[in-house]
C-alpha cells in the first residue's frame, strides 16, 4: 500500500513506516528523510524517545529562530526527560521536563539574545510549538485499517 501527503505548502504532514526486522521499522517523510526505530533492544531510538525529540526538537527550532536573530549561540543544548508509566489508565510518558542550556556571546547582541530567551521559551511552550501543544491539549488519535 502506498501513501503520500498532500503538496508541499500543505499543512498536511505524515510519514510512513515499514516493517525492517521483528520490532524494527525503517521511518520515511516524504521529502527523503529516513531513520529507524525499535524496542530499545539496539541503538535505534524507541517511539517514547521520539515523542521526547519531537517535543525538543520543535520547542528548540522556535528558541533557535527567534534568538539567533540577535546573537548566534555560543552553547545551545536542549534536554528532554520524562519517565514512562504504567497505571491503570495504560502507559503513558509523565513528568516531561524540557531544560535549555543555552549561551551567548559577551556583546550587546549576545545580551539581547539573552534576554529574550526567557520570552520565547514561554511563548514556544504556551503556543508556538505544535508538538508540545498537541501532547498537553491531549489530541485525539484515531485508528484505522485498511
Amino acid at each position: 500500500m502506498s501513501f503520500s501527503d498532500a503538496s508541499a505548502g500543505s499543512t498536511h504532514r505524515s510519514v510512513t513506516l515499514n516493517r525492517v526486522a521483528g520490532s524494527r521499522y525503517t521511518v520515511a517523510n516524504d521529502r527523503g528523510g529516513e531513520l529507524t526505530i525499535g524496542t530499545g533492544a539496539g541503538p535505534e531510538f524507541t517511539p517514547v524517545e521520539l515523542l521526547l525529540v519531537a517535543i525538543g526538537g520543535c520547542t528548540a527550532i522556535d528558541v533557535d529562530v527567534v534568538t539567533s536573530r540577535r546573537s548566534k549561540p555560543e552553547t545551545f543544548t536542549v534536554r528532554v526527560e520524562g519517565e514512562k508509566a504504567r497505571d491503570e489508565g495504560g502507559n503513558h510518558v509523565t513528568g516531561i521536563v524540557v531544560t535549555f542550556g543555552v549561551s551567548f556571546p559577551d556583546s550587546p547582541d549576545g545580551e539581547e539574545a539573552r534576554a529574550i530567551l526567557p520570552d520565547i521559551v514561554r511563548k514556544s511552550h504556551d503556543r508556538l510549538c505544535a508538538v508540545g501543544r498537541t501532547v498537553e491539549l491531549a489530541t485525539p488519535i484515531e485508528t484505522r485499517i485498511v
